[in-house]
């Protein structure tokens, strides 16, 4: 479980750096848009994969 939410905390501070807005409001968008359960659902897929990949 605390790798999943690792993983999920990885993607929102490199989506935040990348974009220079806060991670909060990443959190905001990332639960809006449904992609915390996305990032949940596939971890097993996607934490193997760079964050360039991920980002596309």
């Amino acid at each position: 479980m605390s790798n999943k939410l690792s993983f999920k905390l990885f993607c929102i501070e490199k989506y935040a750096d990348k974009h220079h807005i806060p991670g909060h409001e990443v959190f905001q968008l990332f639960e809006t848009k449904g992609i915390l359960q996305m990032l949940d659902e596939d971890y097993e897929i996607l934490h193997g994969h760079g964050f360039d990949y991920i980002y596309m």
